[in-house]
């Protein structure tokens, strides 16, 4: 099922100066506040703001790879701006972080399996956070003149009944992919989002799953494939 709108994530590596435990506690304490401030402003004036915020932070990140994403859900597009975001640092995630850019995706649930919301009863409800889970991140590289449609459609058609077989037989609960809006100009083609009660689903998972084709189209020495066991929630 395609999701309405679109997705735009934020892929988020930290400074050479910055450790992975800075980057995090203020990317929770000093950042995501703020973007929720702004995104309730935003709503109670009747301008158009997100609809859904979540952060996933990889596990075992290397400093020259990804630390997390952040996700954010929009009726439409946002203009892409001419400077990254943090160039110029705004708060202390900003300082911590290297300066990132949207990438605008659409996305499709494919399983749609719950994901529990516990807001915070002691502190502001939001951000919060969630865990108990096994998340596997695909983010997708494609080979040098790739026929993006040719790809899209394979996804779509041949690979994710494929992932979804797999998928339940593994006991997966939730998977979404995401396609890039602009895939010619983004370092990624898209993502795909596995979601395993454990570890050992996803273990069990390599073992059924088959090549389908897929694999024609990808780039995989450039691909990234990081676990994540906890997600930080902005606006459920």
């Amino acid at each position: 099922m395609e999701t309405l709108g679109v997705k735009i994530i934020y892929l988020i590596r930290r400074r050479p100066n910055a450790t992975r435990e800075e980057l995090i506690a203020h990317w929770y304490a000093n950042h995501m506040p703020g973007v929720i401030a702004n995104q309730q402003r935003a709503a109670a004036g009747g301008r158009r703001h997100a609809k859904r915020y979540v952060v996933t932070l990889f596990d075992d990140a290397p400093s020259q790879t990804w630390d997390g994403m952040a996700q954010l859900w929009w009726d439409e597009p946002l203009p892409v701006p001419k400077v990254p975001h943090g160039t110029t640092p705004t708060d202390s995630f900003q300082e911590k972080a290297e300066p990132y850019l949207p990438w605008i995706t659409e996305e499709y649930v494919i399983v749609d399996g719950a994901l529990p919301v516990a807001p915070l009863t002691l502190n502001e409800p939001f951000p919060c956070t969630r865990s108990g889970f096994y998340k596997k991140s695909f983010l997708v590289k494609a080979k040098p003149d790739t026929d993006y449609g040719a790809m899209f459609a394979h996804w779509i058609d041949v690979h994710v009944p494929n992932a979804r077989a797999c998928m339940e037989q593994a006991g997966g609960f939730r998977y979404c992919v995401s396609h890039s809006v602009n895939p010619e100009i983004e370092p990624y083609a898209g993502l795909a989002e596995l979601y395993f009660p454990d570890r050992s689903g996803w273990e069990k998972y390599k073992q059924i799953n088959r090549p389908d084709g897929m694999e024609k189209f990808l780039d995989l020495e450039g691909m990234y494939t990081p676990g994540s066991g906890t997600e930080m929630i902005g606006i459920p």
